[in-house]
């Protein structure tokens, strides 16, 4: 992994299009190929991001970019979709790379790892016609839970938690947004399953067009004759 702190502005060209005015941030060059661009805020969500597969290279700068104070610009272009990342360095103030090595993987608490594993094997608990694809489906910003299919074969991302709040909703939120980029699987719903859901991240969810699921982990276990699903 390279991480750097530079003084930069940063475009988005592709599906949408965004742009972040000169300031000092984070970019994180990550072994997988994603490239992630972070503020001193925000938690850890990015401001922008590429997801694999990509390519960076560094682009020639003129004398106009030159003059206007522009160091490097790198150029990040996705494989598949061409969307293109580009980043004008004006100051790099901090430069290092690091071997992180293969990484385990989170591991989850007994009750949630139960919980992917029992809904994995009863996927048509989400409904008539549900089909598994995979548990931990892997992004460049961390596993979706279980991904699955819906009855027309639509690509479904299921984030599993005990309890279900609000910092849920939007951990399943930026995997979908992220999913959304990718041809190959959007469009992508969205199914927040837990124990329990908080009235708020409830709430938030279903304004968001994702679909809350209340399990029953007795049910699931085979202990109990029903699921509670809302």
């Amino acid at each position: 992994m390279r991480v750097v702190i530079a003084k930069c502005s940063v475009d988005y060209t592709g599906r949408l299009n965004a742009h972040l005015p000169l300031a000092t941030r984070l970019l994180m060059l990550k072994g997988d190929g994603s490239v992630l661009i972070h503020s001193d805020g925000g938690s850890y969500k990015p401001l922008n991001w590429m997801s694999p597969p990509c390519s960076v290279t560094n682009r020639e700068v003129d004398q106009n970019q030159t003059e206007a104070g522009v160091a490097e610009i790198w150029e990040v272009v996705h494989h598949k979709t061409a969307d293109t990342l580009t980043i004008n360095i004006y100051e790099i103030l901090s430069d290092h790379s690091h071997d992180l090595g293969l990484d385990p993987g989170l591991i989850k608490d007994g009750v949630e790892a139960d919980l992917q594993k029992l809904l994995a094997e009863h996927i048509e608990t989400l409904g008539e016609g549900y089909e598994l694809v995979r548990r931990e489906y892997y992004t460049a910003i961390g596993p979706v839970d279980i991904l699955a299919l819906d009855e027309s074969g639509g690509h479904v991302a299921v984030e599993l938690k005990r309890r279900g709040d609000i910092d849920g909703v939007e951990q399943l939120t930026r995997y979908l947004e992220l999913m959304n980029r990718d041809p190959l699987l959007a469009p992508v719903q969205g199914i927040f399953a837990a124990q329990e859901i908080k009235p708020q991240a409830r709430t938030l969810a279903e304004d968001r067009g994702i679909r809350c699921v209340v399990l029953d982990y007795d049910a699931l276990r085979g202990l109990a004759d029903h699921n509670t699903l809302f």
